[in-house]
């Protein structure tokens, strides 16, 4: 990770962390999933925004100055050419106006050039860290899920990632560009004034700080909080757009579409709104910077005038200074508008940050121990997902020997799946341990830890990509070779070379184009091509119907050979050959032997047992 990755997203946050919260609209509807950003401090924000612009500080003071360039450029065109005009109606002999002549010409071309490059840089600028923090988005992403993103809508994650890291554009380009650009530009035409006279120039000025900071001041208090509550409600028709296009089956189905249809013509009525609010802002931004400059046009004709009835100033120079005056309010131009957009920025950030700021988990301080086999042993462990929140784990313990083949069975709530995420370090545990080949899960880091861990799951997701680039997803190293063989193993060879491009036919979302035993026979071929040593089987068969579910069991069986397997299922099909089932039960080993031991017991196993034989036809 580069030096502006690990400062844009990895800072320590400067607050505490924010809580969690949902809202929703007055029917129940559910309108974001995000974080409350009240606690957290603006002054801290807009420093870590710094952070954004600090690696190219270089290229910010060259865009500052091209920028202050372009308008010095254009105020000298004018002043020039006024004072040209001025001149020429004297009829005074031709080599008097070379100068004047040769100063618009410079500045003409000046300006052009000057404007090309500072748009170029700016939006070099602009750009790189835009890219930058979208990968740094992503890397913060990624190591936070699933446990660091239990209130979060994909919606609202689309957002975050799109719209708000798209807002932080403003950031530099309408925040902090425009005052860096102005503050030289003010300064020298106030000098430049201030050598005709001194109410020239305290006139302008006045004029200037109008445009600059009263204005700026009004705008914001006319618009206090549209630019952040334009962002929220981006953010919760995103979420209401993805909640409907991922469950527009279920919506046809129970004849929801006309209220769907209407609640999000709410969200976008309330969302364009907020829209027409941020143009009428600029609207009445760019009006008083209109203002601003023709009333700094008439003042300095006012006061000039009589300047050059007494002789104090030349007649030639008065419509030069009304232009300059005039011409030089450009780089007040976009100040009206600065507060607002700071506003939207802040707000982007606190969404970005909130993220950031989630603590996923964390590598090993020590050097990376490898494992003496691929035993896995797990003791005392307890887990809870939150304060408060009964244990999902509480106090396991049990032995996986190196090759073994072990069960985990139970109830749905029993905590099986939370076991799966602890074992792949999605979450840390707080109490226990649980040891790969004699060492600490903790001392691996976690992408170490998954090299060593092969997953089928129900459901398994499929990309919207071939079949071959799901199955490189394993071992993108892997030869076509390797692949077709992990295909044949999985016993889905044959039915990819009928398809017209075979390893080449593009699968659809989801693998929408596939049955659900070709689905899982994918996800078997993906685990065998990693060939990783340890393997484990969460739900694998679940939603299978009986034939493709043996299908796939025998399937299974030839992938679990020479690798120590955790099988995780509440349904209790094919276990005979297990060296050891496991049954849980309200975060508990409640029994633990071979399935024709259990079967003769008392207990949990042999009642879920008698339940699935009754469900069968």
């Amino acid at each position: 990770m580069d030096s502006l990755t690990r400062q844009v997203m990895l800072p320590p946050p400067t607050s505490a962390s924010p809580a969690a919260r949902e809202n929703t609209d007055p029917g129940g509807h559910r309108a974001d999933s995000g974080v409350s950003y009240s606690k957290i401090d603006p002054v801290g924000t807009f420093v870590r925004l710094l952070g954004l612009i600090a690696p190219a500080w270089q290229a910010v003071l060259g865009a500052t100055l091209l920028g202050s360039g372009t308008i010095a450029s254009n105020i000298g065109l004018m002043a020039t050419a006024a004072f040209l005009i001025a001149s020429a109606a004297l009829h005074p002999p031709a080599g008097k106006l070379m100068l004047a002549i040769v100063g618009v010409r410079f500045f003409g071309i000046t300006r052009a050039v000057c404007r090309y490059l500072e748009r170029y840089v700016n939006h070099s600028i602009t750009l790189g860290i835009l890219g930058r923090l979208r990968v740094a988005f992503y890397r913060t992403l990624e190591p936070l899920i699933p446990a660091g993103l239990p209130g979060h809508h994909s919606g609202d994650l689309l957002s975050r990632a799109v719209a708000d890291v798209a807002t932080l554009e403003n950031f530099y380009l309408r925040v902090l560009n425009p005052p860096l650009v102005a503050l030289p530009v003010a300064a020298g035409v106030f000098l430049f004034l201030a050598h005709f006279g001194r109410t020239l120039a305290l006139a302008w000025m006045g004029a200037f700080l109008a445009a600059g900071v009263i204005f700026p001041v009004g705008v914001t208090i006319v618009g206090r909080g549209v630019m952040r509550r334009q962002g929220e409600a981006r953010a919760a028709l995103n979420t209401a757009l993805v909640d409907t296009v991922q469950g527009l089956a279920d919506i046809l189905v129970f004849d929801h579409g006309r209220q769907q249809q209407e609640y999000i013509a709410t969200l976008d009525r309330q969302y364009l709104h907020l829209q027409g609010r941020k143009a009428g802002l600029n609207g009445l931004a760019n009006a008083l910077t209109s203002l601003a400059s023709n009333l700094s046009l008439w003042a300095v004709l006012v006061l000039a005038i009589p300047l050059v009835n007494r002789g104090q100033i030349d007649g030639v120079y008065l419509a030069m200074l009304a232009l300059t005056a005039a011409a030089a309010l450009e780089a007040a131009q976009p100040l009206p508008m600065l507060f607002p957009h700071l506003e939207g920025s802040l707000a982007a950030a606190r969404r970005l940050f909130a993220l950031s700021d989630a603590r996923p988990a964390g590598d090993p301080a020590g050097p990376v121990p490898h494992p003496r086999d691929f035993s896995l042993r797990v003791k005392g462990l307890r887990f809870r997902y939150g304060p408060g929140e009964p244990p999902a784990l509480d106090g396991i313990d049990f032995d996986v020997p190196s090759g073994a083949r072990i069960a985990i069975v139970g109830p749905s709530g029993a905590g099986k799946s939370t076991l799966v995420n602890l074992l792949l370090r999605f979450w840390d545990y707080e109490e226990g341990a649980i040891l790969l080949g004699g060492y600490d899960l903790k001392a691996y880091p976690p992408e170490e830890l998954r090299r060593f861990i092969g997953v089928v799951a129900q459901p398994t997701h499929l990309f919207h990509a071939t079949i071959a680039e799901n199955l490189l997803l394993a071992r993108p190293d892997a030869t076509w070779e390797e692949m077709e063989r992990a295909a044949r193993e999985a016993r889905l060879h044959e039915f990819i070379q009928g398809l017209p491009r075979g390893y080449e036919t593009l699968i659809g979302e989801e693998g929408f184009k596939l049955s659900g035993g070709q689905r899982q026979r994918l996800a078997i071929a993906r685990a065998l091509l990693k060939n990783a040593p340890i393997l484990i089987l969460d739900e694998a068969t679940t939603g299978l119907d009986a034939v493709t579910e043996r299908e796939v069991i025998d399937s299974i069986r030839h992938l679990m050979e020479g690798r120590t397997t955790l099988v995780i299922t509440h349904r209790l099909l094919g276990l005979e050959d297990m060296d050891k089932i496991l049954v849980l039960d309200r975060g508990r080993v409640v029994q633990q032997g071979r399935h024709a031991e259990l079967l003769r017991q008392e207990g949990l196993y042999r009642h879920l047992w008698q339940l699935q034989q009754e469900a069968l036809p």
